[in-house]
């Protein structure tokens, strides 16, 4: 019988002036680049997902302005699929001083054609597919996702 392991994530396309706002990490001891991105906790809707994020691992404050789409992945045969919501926002603000998430190197903003000069360092092939919808000038409203209402938790 085979296991089937989900991994809910998210991630952000944040545009400022023609860049875009990367993340260097590493990722099973290679440095790679990604979108600010991440797992979704309990509790939390994907749109909130998305925003702490981005935060950890950039220090950029954004806005959350729309839906870019769902990305299916699966890296080789029999490992986890990774279901990527990914988002479009824009940069509010930035706290050089906010120390970054445990393996980010650094956030970078990247031309298009900076980022794909370094194609063999993206984290998956789904980085790039991000990049080329957003300027494909795909947009989904937000309210595409409906999220019910957590339950109360009880202590």
């Amino acid at each position: 019988m085979n296991s089937f392991e989900p991994h809910i994530t998210v991630a952000c396309v944040v545009e400022q002036d023609g860049r875009f706002l990367f993340v260097r990490e590493m990722s099973q001891g290679e440095e790679v680049l990604n979108q600010p991105a991440g797992h979704a906790e309990f509790g939390e809707t994907l749109m909130q997902a998305a925003y702490r994020e981005t935060l950890e691992e950039t220090a950029w404050q954004v806005e959350v302005t729309d839906l870019l789409g769902w990305y299916i992945f699966q890296p080789r045969k029999g490992a986890g699929v990774y279901y990527r919501t990914c988002f479009i926002a824009r940069p509010i603000s930035h706290d050089p001083r906010q120390k970054l998430d445990t393996g980010i190197l650094d956030a970078e903003w990247l031309t298009p054609d900076q980022f794909r000069a370094r194609r063999h360092q993206h984290r998956s092939p789904l980085v790039e597919r991000c990049l080329d919808d957003y300027l494909s000038g795909r947009r989904l409203p937000l309210d595409t996702i409906y999220q019910h209402p957590w339950p109360l938790q009880r202590g």
